[in-house]
């Protein structure tokens, strides 16, 4: 499984979601976007425009933030 989570250093919901990432073994890869502009061009091409971190791109689809993570996660996504 490929996981993408775009992040900001400020941001402690970004925080909470790797850790939870962490906790769950689920290996991901960061991309920080405020400061980086090349990842700040892709957040905004594979999420649609979001406008909030954290998002999440799960084997290259995008399936939102922290509240989406969790319920991915009690609906056994995981497992």
């Amino acid at each position: 499984m490929d996981i993408v989570v775009y992040s900001t250093h400020t941001c402690p919901i970004c925080v909470k979601t790797k850790e939870l990432l962490n906790k769950w073994n689920l290996p991901f890869e960061q991309k920080m976007i405020d400061d980086n502009r090349e990842n700040m061009v892709e957040f905004s091409r594979v999420t649609d425009g979001a406008r909030m971190v954290p998002q999440l791109i799960i084997d290259g689809k995008h399936i939102g933030g922290f509240s989406d993570l969790t319920e991915l996660h009690m609906d056994g996504f995981f497992d």
